[in-house]
């Protein structure tokens, strides 16, 4: 983890992060659009899942240093498929293996956006809001 004054609120936060995304993916389709997604985007579920975890992608490129990314990643994959696992067990939920694939490459824009731009976000946060309230 990089040197964070508040490394407990970021675990703490991570934490509730991946279990909203665990309940919205193991959550039964309220609306009924979402089942499908609408009909102007092709494979909503693929992109859904992708951009779901490009974004996790990036809150964890916030909080660890490059040298420990491909153990984010690692651990990304393993939830992901985590995920489709529990997905199979449910009645009303489908595991695809492309599900996976989408995750994975989610993952990797993630942190190629990361790489590029947004690294270390956590700690320029935490120097931001220090400088702005003390």
């Amino acid at each position: 983890m990089l040197p964070l004054a508040y490394p407990r609120r970021w675990q703490l936060a991570s934490a509730i992060l991946l279990m909203l995304v665990l309940v919205g993916a193991l959550a039964p389709a309220f609306l009924p659009w979402l089942a499908n997604g609408p009909p102007l985007i092709p494979q909503f579920d693929k992109w859904m899942h992708g951009i779901t975890f490009a974004l996790l992608a990036l809150w964890f490129t916030g909080q660890y240093a490059r040298r420990s990314w491909v153990w984010v990643f690692a651990g990304l994959c393993l939830y992901g498929a985590f995920i489709e696992l529990g997905q199979a067990l449910l009645p009303y939920r489908t595991a695809e293996w492309a599900d996976l694939g989408a995750d994975a490459l989610g993952s990797i824009g993630g942190f190629v956006i990361a790489a590029l731009v947004t690294g270390g976000w956590c700690v320029r946060a935490e120097s931001w809001l220090q400088e702005r309230f003390g």
